[in-house]
């Protein structure tokens, strides 16, 4: 039984919520304050964790910031928020994905239920596709080492490193380049189009585990 934790101080929202998730099966726990959130954090980490925005004594993305320190659980941002700059913001922090009010619990549930599936991706499928031997900084595909350049391995390191995790071109730029400043957004599309045709060559399959999430980045999924 999957553990999550809602922090939303809406009593409306919260209830709708936990109603639907306890309904497929999730264990709830819910909180109203980011300082209650980090406080259940101490006492037993959630297997998922759901965060409201515009919480009363700091904002969600204060909390996450915090999570992030110490924990990786995934994290899905709830708001009335629907710009795309607060969505980029909300995912450059480590969230996993974002809902905007008003919304379908059912919608929420079955985001939820997708995160933590790809979270956990069977091995023996990611090691078919693709297996990344960090000792000699190589990836192969289907069994066949891959030509890659030095960015391109970083990159698809990087996306295997996290499967389903949605980042944004500034992260990858930050994590695999050594001088950020020096390349834009547009290399990290380039490199990600060069990295999908070696993929390919192998297998179909590989090159569509590299997801374009319009807007906001990449991500790998099996």
């Amino acid at each position: 039984m999957p553990s999550v934790l809602i922090v939303e101080d809406e009593p409306a929202i919260a209830d709708t919520l936990i109603y639907a998730l306890q309904t497929e099966n999730f264990k709830v726990t819910h909180v109203t304050t980011g300082k209650e959130g980090l406080a259940h954090f101490d006492r037993q980490s959630p297997d998922f964790a759901v965060l409201d925005i515009g919480l009363p004594d700091l904002t969600g993305f204060d909390l996450c910031r915090q999570i992030r320190t110490f924990s990786q659980v995934p994290i899905l941002f709830l708001t009335a928020r629907d710009s795309e700059i607060d969505q980029v913001l909300g995912l450059e922090l480590g969230a996993d994905d974002y809902v905007t009010k008003p919304f379908s619990p059912r919608t929420v549930v079955a985001r939820i239920r997708a995160i933590l599936r790809r979270g956990q991706a069977p091995a023996a499928k990611i090691s078919t596709l693709l297996n990344h031997d960090e000792g000699t900084m190589t990836i192969a595909c289907c069994g066949k080492p891959l030509d890659l350049t030095a960015h391109e391995y970083k990159l698809l390191a990087i996306l295997l490193g996290q499967p389903g995790r949605v980042f944004t071109r500034e992260q990858l730029l930050e994590q695999a380049w050594h001088d950020p400043g020096s390349a834009m957004d547009r290399t990290i599309d380039a490199h990600i189009k060069s990295l999908r045709a070696k993929l390919r060559i192998h297998s179909e399959d590989a090159a569509e585990t590299i997801q374009t999430r319009r807007g906001l980045g990449y991500t790998l999924v099996f």
